[in-house]
């Protein structure tokens, strides 16, 4: 293990019909939705399980989803409990809690296809340079990872989570926090019908 000082935690609800992915439940359906949405995180888990640094799985709206034990079995990942009343304090929560016991987080997604253990690897050893935060950007103006070694709640507060400048707002926050930080290139997640488009192609090459 390359960082075991550092902990990755992977934010992910259970893969209940109608509970995940709903902007695609229009184009594709309720199960099709909830199976891309288990096809997307598995496929996160395991790039990531084991190569990098210990790895925490953030459940919501509990840990005790069939999916999330036979992962705990299969990985020896670490499950735990979602806490916070919008995805930013949950977030906060989970950050706060892992640091600690650990130098750094790496906070990730689970419907990225293509975040590599090499953009963790990156992110971690910026941080160890130096870096006070790490940012990995969504092509969609969110953001697909990110990682820290200090804990402000600044950074999670009064974003508008699922739109479109949650990126931004966060670079506005690390300027106020006069934090430094890198970002690595910009990378895509499923959310919309091109970004479906998009994995299908991707998987069929």
């Amino acid at each position: 293990m390359l960082f075991p000082d550092a902990k990755i935690l992977l934010f992910a609800k259970a893969p209940e019909p109608g509970l995940v992915k709903t902007r695609l439940i229009p184009v594709v359906g309720e199960e099709a939705s909830a199976a891309l949405y288990l096809e997307l995180l598995s496929g996160v888990i395991h790039r990531l399980a084991g190569a990098i640094a210990p790895l925490q799985l953030w459940c919501a709206p509990d840990a005790e989803h069939p999916f999330f034990q036979t992962i705990d079995q299969d990985c020896g990942i670490t499950l735990h409990v979602q806490k916070g009343a919008d995805l930013g304090q949950r977030m906060a929560h989970a950050a706060r809690t892992a640091l600690k016991e650990a130098g750094s987080v790496v906070l990730i997604g689970g419907d990225s296809p293509v975040l590599e253990k090499e953009h963790l690897i990156k992110a971690l050893i910026w941080l160890a340079e130096g870096s006070d935060a790490v940012l990995g950007p969504a092509e969609d103006g969110g953001y697909v990872l990110l990682a820290l070694k200090q804990m402000n709640t600044h950074l999670f507060e009064q974003i508008a989570w699922g739109g479109n400048d949650v990126c931004e707002s966060t670079r506005q926050r690390l300027r106020t926090l006069n934090w430094t930080w890198r970002e690595l290139e910009p990378l895509w997640d499923v959310d919309r019908k091109e970004d479906l488009l998009r994995y299908q192609n991707l998987c069929a090459d």
